[in-house]
């Protein structure tokens, strides 16, 4: 005999149905290259919208005791290129540019002469290994105050010596810890760890903390394909924890 089904009996099976095929067409996507890597974009995209809107900008990251923090020796040395580009410490200078009142070059002892700030937080890199560091340098924040930076604007951008470049969201350059870094370990950076002056914020992957800084500019817009060396390769470019 048969018996016909009511409306409601045909949507659960019609969802049912549904739910099974959707791992079919998911895999059937990825199967086609132009779908796939629209998926992945669309997906990294929607990461970094959802990492910006639940930032908690006054939220601090864990910090740790002198005990749990890793010998300085143990702490690796990593690069997207070059250890040692050879900037010449003595005529370094930063130069700043963008949405502030003071463009122009500063010095280390500029930038050292700013209230200095120590921490022991944990360095966590995209390709899976973490260890906890000694770091000391001026807040980001400091900086712009000095410079005049309008906070307003958007973004943090930064280019280096080894031609590396990095850009951040300007409420993670405005959180506490993230530092303008120029010690690891009560003593200058080495030049393998970004001699003179480098990024060091505990909320970001390793791969936002960008080395052998050269220059920083305050910004509204980001060029496109300018974002960041790795984003532009297809990383996130939130990159936060």
């Amino acid at each position: 005999m048969i018996t016909r089904l009511d409306d409601q009996e045909l949507k659960r099976k019609s969802r049912r149905q549904l739910l099974k095929l959707a791992p079919i067409a998911v895999l059937g996507a990825f199967a086609i290259p132009k779908l796939r890597d629209r998926l992945v974009e669309e997906g990294v995209r929607f990461s970094d919208w959802a990492s910006g809107a639940t930032f908690r900008s006054q939220h601090l990251a864990q910090t740790f005791s002198n005990s749990e923090v890793v010998p300085f020796e143990k702490f690796p040395y990593n690069g997207y290129d070059v250890l040692d580009p050879e900037v010449d410490l003595e005529k370094w200078t930063l130069t700043v540019e963008g949405d502030v009142q003071h463009p122009g070059e500063y010095t280390l002892a500029q930038i050292q002469a700013l209230p200095k700030l120590s921490q022991n937080t944990r360095h966590i890199c995209v390709e899976g290994w973490d260890v906890v560091g000694s770091f000391g340098g001026t807040r980001i924040s400091d900086f712009l105050k000095l410079v005049g930076a309008n906070t307003g604007a958007n973004f943090l951008e930064v280019e280096c010596a080894d031609d590396y470049y990095e850009s951040i969201d300007m409420a993670s350059a405005l959180h506490p810890q993230s530092l303008m870094c120029y010690e690891m370990y009560g003593q200058p950076l080495d030049r393998k760890h970004g001699a003179p002056l480098r990024l060091q914020m505990p909320t970001k992957l390793g791969y936002k903390q960008a080395k052998y800084l050269d220059t920083v500019r305050v910004t509204n817009i980001l060029k496109p394909g300018k974002t960041g060396y790795w984003e532009d390769q297809g990383y996130s470019w939130y990159g936060g924890l």
